[in-house]
C-alpha cells in the first residue's frame, strides 16, 4: 500500500521533534539541525517507496535525519573561512550550563548523539549501533563516558547555583 501525501505529512509532523533532537545531537547549532531535518524530509519523501514496514517509520525517519546531519557536518568540516580564525590564541571559554539539555549539547558530538538516541529517543544500544554504524561496545563506552561527563557538568552547576 502506497503512502498518500497526507499520511507522509502526518508521520513527519508526529516525528519531527525526534528528528530534530537526533540531528541536533550531531550538529552544533539549531539552524544546522533544522537544515538537516529539512533535507531528511526531502530524502524520506523521495525514498518513501522503499519503506516496506509502516510501523518502522519513526526509526526510519530518525535514521535519515542522523545521516543528513552527519553529511552536513562533513561538508561543514571542509569549509574554513580564514577571516574567522583568531589572530591570537583565545582565552578559555567559560560555559554556562543552565539545564540538562544544555549540558547534553555541550558533550562532544559522538557522545551527544548516543545520549540523545538512548535517553530521548528510547533506542536500544543495538539499534543505535546499527544507526551510527559503530560496534555496540563503542556505543556502551560512549554512553558511560557521557554519563560521567554529564555528572561532572551538573555537579559544577549545583556548586555554582546551589541545589538544582
Amino acid at each position: 500500500m502506497e503512502w498518500t501525501r497526507e499520511e507522509f505529512a502526518a508521520a513527519v509532523t508526529e516525528h519531527s521533534r525526534r528528528m530534530y533532537r537526533a540531528a541536533r545531537a550531531v550538529l552544533d547549532s539549531d539552524a544546522d539541525a533544522e537544515d538537516a531535518v529539512g533535507q531528511a524530509v526531502l530524502q524520506a519523501w523521495q525514498a518513501l517507496g522503499r519503506l516496506k514496514n509502516r510501523q518502522a517509520v519513526r526509526p526510519w525517519l530518525v535514521k535519515i535525519a542522523v545521516n543528513c546531519a552527519y553529511a552536513q557536518r562533513r561538508r561543514q568540516g571542509r569549509v574554513v573561512c580564514l577571516d574567522d580564525l583568531p589572530q591570537e590564541p583565545a582565552a578559555p571559554e567559560s560555559r554556562d550550563y543552565s539545564g540538562l539539555w544544555e549540558a547534553v549539547c555541550a558533550l562532544p558530538p559522538d557522545r551527544r548523539a548516543v545520549v540523545v538516541l538512548f535517553y530521548y529517543e528510547d533506542m536500544g544500544v543495538e539499534e543505535i549501533a546499527r544507526l551510527l554504524r559503530t560496534p555496540q561496545g563503542t556505543v556502551k563506552s560512549r554512553l558511560s563516558r557521557a554519563r560521567a561527563q554529564l555528572k561532572e557538568i551538573l555537579q559544577e552547576q549545583e556548586g555554582e547555583y546551589g541545589t538544582i
